[in-house]
């Protein structure tokens, strides 16, 4: 491998884009800086905007070397390179994240001021500028807004909604976009043919995947296991060395589900854990699988936007006849959900366990091959048997008995001899369990369930009045089938106070009332009734 006079140089700033020719991923903001330079219309500010390791500073550089190019082709030359390196005196590269303070831009303005010592423009390149602080961005807002015809002004940025408006509206804003795992893909393989060494096109699409976009991650990652192999890429080595799940053992784990098969699943997935991951991780693992399968199912396991090798393509496809869309969709929300549980449980290995048990057994948790969870409301698939490419021992089994249709869940029956209480055992959302409280068993024939309003002091049951329909959708998501709810929307009765009057004429015949009356020659106006918790 190349070395420098310093020592060793790392793949990402080796293979450093140095023209608009080289740059990958972003050609249309390449292009476009390109014609603005070459029919002489740059403006004075440019804002780049977009995630880590795509190509922002990278591509300030190379239009900074293009804008100070100059007739003499060895100054030239010379100028380019240090522009390349960052050392450049005329092109001024600055940290936002340390450099952030109004005392720093006040600095920067009055070195503005000054002409280039050797180029036709001092340009200034402002590394993360949402770092500046509020003074910072309003002693440079004047600068910007009338620069002195030499000044140029490149500001990059990772999160472009902290840059104030009024900054960036005296800019011309680029947004580059994260790089395709394709690209990346491709970029990977020409460094590697570079170096001279040769690599699994899997490996590849694997590293391209976890760097999210990124290529300079992507270039990172590969600098990291050509270290750790010695030179040489092994598919095991990006696990071992990134503490990834084993891709093997999650193949068997998703096997395992796909043929019911909880003990196969329960073991691919302990030895997962004993390798050092967490339950959320082999869950974000198994959803990952899980997603593949569903885009295989869907739009073929030759997709691009899976970015599968042959191999995988061709397992994918296999696994993926083994499930329909709608059970897998549910089971990738299981396992989004249970992953967020597991982190803060007191019983994570109970709850991780029991999920994998449920993805394996998921008909069981269904009324029917097709119908809807009591507990969850969502369709679950009849499973097809997989084939098993899987060691011998497993291979035997190519003709299984026909399995009989499994038995749904046993709920609760809503009936005169079932407590309201138990019925609202069976929902798990507090939502649901809020409206229930609105309502009040009356009769169940089999066939039509009578609810009324509750009568219940301090009870809100205007939901229910207004959203009447809603109800019975309800009941049916409870009972896993569907059923005619009746609810009688008559107010509760209230007992009506007696009138004042007929108070008055009451009051008038009681002996103790009299007496008052002629002792003290007063006239009765008004009958109060005697509060409950009024002192005697």
């Amino acid at each position: 491998m190349e070395s420098t006079s310093s020592g060793y140089q790392v793949l990402a700033r080796r293979y450093r884009s140095r023209d608009f020719e080289e740059v990958v991923g972003q050609e249309a903001i390449a292009r476009t800086l390109n014609n603005a330079i070459d029919r002489n219309q740059t403006a004075h500010a440019y804002l780049f905007c977009g995630s880590r390791g795509v190509g922002k500073t990278s591509m300030a550089r190379i239009f900074a070397r293009k804008l100070n190019a100059t007739a003499d082709q060895s100054e030239h030359a010379q100028i380019a390179d240090t522009i390349l390196r960052g050392e450049d005196i005329d092109v001024i590269e600055i940290d936002g994240a340390s450099n952030r303070g109004i005392e720093d831009a006040r600095d920067l303005i009055a070195n503005a001021g000054l002409m280039p010592s050797r180029s036709p423009f001092k340009i200034y390149i402002i590394d993360e500028v949402h770092m500046l602080t509020t003074p910072a961005f309003n002693a440079l807002l004047k600068t910007m807004e009338e620069p002195p015809s030499h000044v140029k002004f490149i500001l990059c940025t990772t999160d472009a909604h902290k840059v104030p408006a009024t900054i960036q509206s005296r800019c011309q804003r680029f947004d580059f976009h994260d790089i395709s795992p394709a690209r990346i893909t491709d970029h990977l393989a020409h460094v590697l043919s570079q170096e001279d060494i040769k690599a699994d096109q899997g490996v590849l699409q694997r590293i391209a995947r976890l760097a999210d976009g990124s290529m300079r991650d992507a270039l990172s990652i590969l600098d990291r296991l050509l270290v750790a192999g010695d030179g040489s890429l092994e598919p095991d080595l990006l696990e071992r060395m990134l503490g990834l799940p084993d891709s093997q053992l999650v193949d068997q784990l998703v096997a395992s589900i796909a043929e019911s098969d909880p003990a196969g699943a329960l073991s691919a997935a302990d030895q997962l854990l004993s390798g050092g991951l967490s339950g959320e991780r082999v869950l974000d693992a198994v959803a990952a699988h899980l997603r593949t399968l569903l885009v295989s199912g869907i739009c073929g396991p030759d997709a691009e936007i899976l970015h599968l090798s042959q191999e995988q393509a061709s397992r994918a496809g296999e696994v993926a006849a083994a499930f329909d869309a709608p059970g897998l969709v549910h089971m990738i929300a299981i396992c989004d959900s249970v992953a967020r549980s597991v982190r803060i449980s007191s019983s994570p290995r109970a709850i991780f366990d029991a999920t994998i048990v449920r993805l394996a057994l998921a008909e069981h948790f269904t009324s029917s091959g097709t119908s809807a969870s009591p507990a969850t409301g969502r369709a679950m698939p009849a499973k097809k048997k997989l084939t098993d490419t899987r060691p011998a021992a497993k291979t035997a089994m190519k003709t299984p008995a026909v399995k009989k249709e499994a038995a749904p869940v046993a709920v609760p029956a809503i009936s005169t001899e079932t407590p309201w209480e138990q019925v609202l055992e069976v929902v798990d959302s507090a939502h649901d369990k809020a409206i229930l409280e609105q309502l009040e068993f009356v009769s169940w024939d089999g066939s039509v369930l009578q609810l009324k309003l509750a009568e219940s002091e301090g009870i809100d049951t205007s939901w229910v009045m207004k959203n009447p329909d809603r109800v019975p959708s309800m009941f049916s998501k409870i009972l896993g089938r569907q059923i005619a709810v009746r609810i009688d929307q008559e107010q509760p009765k209230i007992m009506e106070p007696a009138s004042s009057s007929d108070a008055v004429a009451e009051a008038s015949t009681d002996p103790v009332v009299q007496d008052a009356i002629e002792l003290f020659d007063a006239v009765l106006v008004e009958s109060r009734p005697k509060k409950e918790n009024q002192v005697q």
